[in-house]
């Protein structure tokens, strides 16, 4: 693993001045955002974490240059940074090498792509974030990144490794000046024809404003989280096309990953369920896309077309059908979107047990409870021994609500042990699952 990826002044400061110009991005930055999963993905294979040796910032020429990796071996409060790309670090106007958290300087991207490592060790997941700000130039950037926890140990999160791409925005004089200019064109010309064209960025963003409170309200999320937010129900903005299109791309994303990691794969199922979920609510839009595709549903087996749709329709057919399986099993559950990915995630056996189960269950046959994952196993140990929680500890959300971990005594009484943070995603969903249940 190499050091400091700058690796002389000058070098910087031409970079700088080459980037006088707001950046050409050759690429959809959400791309960039996928490709670097993918990476921690393959790195992952059979391991809880993917190694710190695999990892060499300096030879990924896809996106190394828009890198920074955090080395927590001397402790939190102040990492040590490993690696800085040089392109990250000209636009945040870095010339000299740093070595610490403490040395990057407001207002810059890595200021905003290092905030959120502390995520990264309470979740021990890739965490995913985007949003504008005004940056220590005075310039409107809009930002990508995603931070990834890597181990030298398969046990303790003690490296971080963060990719970030972004955009110079247009400042509203310009914008204005150039609104102007083409309502003078079309007075002379008449209208000019328009190419459409799909928002590079989407989602929640920060405003200048926003960025005096000195803290990111960017949605942080894991990249499961992210699963559940493109179709949280049938009735989000987002097109039918545009879904089917993070679907599409998050089943190529899993078929390109060398290692045919079970993460890609489960998010790309995952994917396809939360596109199932919108085509309830749409059926004419749905009816067009696989007439547009030339797929043809058929009634004993309606999801295999949509998972055609997705994932090919020359992909293995034996796949299409575990993934059908797993489909029809979410549905059959009323499971919302997202979920079905974390239940793949923590089913001992993953697509394989919950298929097989699926299939013995239709055979008539009897199937026994799975096994407790050990993650699980590890949870109950702790909370058993856990002492009481002050119930003025909780937190509440805005709403009066709180999600609480009981624990019953020996007495029959119960015991308050734990509580999730009041802006945990997972107490969204707690609040969500809980209300269907009414």
């Amino acid at each position: 693993m190499d050091g400091q990826g700058i690796s002389q002044v000058d070098d910087a400061l031409m970079l700088d001045e080459a980037m006088e110009a707001p950046p050409i991005v050759r690429f959809d930055e959400r791309r960039m955002h996928i490709r670097a999963y993918n990476y921690w993905s393959s790195l992952l294979g059979d391991r809880n974490l993917p190694s710190i040796e695999d990892l060499n910032p300096a030879e990924i020429e896809d996106f190394g240059s828009h890198s920074v990796l955090l080395d927590f071996t001397g402790g939190n409060d102040d990492p040590s940074i490993a690696f800085l790309g040089n392109l990250l670090a000209a636009q945040c106007d870095i010339a000299t090498p740093i070595d610490k958290i403490s040395q990057v300087g407001g207002r810059t991207l890595l200021s905003r792509l290092t905030a959120h490592y502390m995520q990264i060790i309470a979740n021990a997941a890739p965490i995913g974030f985007e949003a504008e700000f005004t940056n220590q130039r005075g310039d409107e950037i809009a930002y990508r990144g995603i931070m990834m926890p890597f181990s030298s140990d398969d046990e303790n999160i003690d490296f971080v490794y963060g990719v970030i791409n972004w955009k110079e925005l247009a400042a509203d004089s310009v914008t204005s000046q150039i609104v102007a200019e083409v309502a003078a064109d079309t007075e002379r010309h008449g209208p000019t024809p328009v190419i459409a064209t799909g928002p590079v960025w989407t989602g929640d963003s920060l405003t200048a404003d926003d960025e005096e409170e000195e803290e990111e309200d960017a949605l942080e999320l894991s990249l499961e989280d992210r699963v559940e937010d493109i179709a949280a129900d049938a009735t989000f903005e987002a097109s039918l096309e545009d879904c089917l299109a993070g679907a599409r791309e998050a089943a190529a994303a899993a078929t390109a990953c060398e290692a045919r990691t079970h993460h890609a794969l489960y998010r790309a199922i995952g994917l396809a369920h939360a596109f199932a979920l919108a085509a309830r609510s749409r059926p004419d839009d749905y009816n067009a896309l696989l007439a547009e595709s030339g797929v043809v549903e058929q009634p004993r087996s309606p999801m295999t077309a949509l998972a055609k749709l997705i994932f090919g329709a020359t992909y293995d057919k034996t796949r299409i059908a575990e993934f059908v399986c797993a489909i029809d099993y979410a549905l059959e559950q009323d499971m919302p979107a997202g979920a079905l990915t974390q239940h793949l995630h923590q089913l001992p056996g993953g697509l394989k047990a919950l298929v097989g189960s699926a299939r013995a269950v239709r055979r008539g046959e009897h199937v026994a409870p799975a096994s407790p994952t050990p993650a699980l196993v590890k949870a109950r140990r702790l909370l058993a021994k856990a002492g009481p929680c002050a119930t003025d500890s909780v937190a509440i959300e805005e709403g009066g609500l709180a999600v609480v971990v009981m624990r019953r005594e020996a007495d029959g009484t119960l015991t308050p042990v734990a509580a999730l943070d009041a802006g945990d995603k997972l107490a969204e969903r707690v609040f969500t699952t809980a209300a269907r249940t009414l």
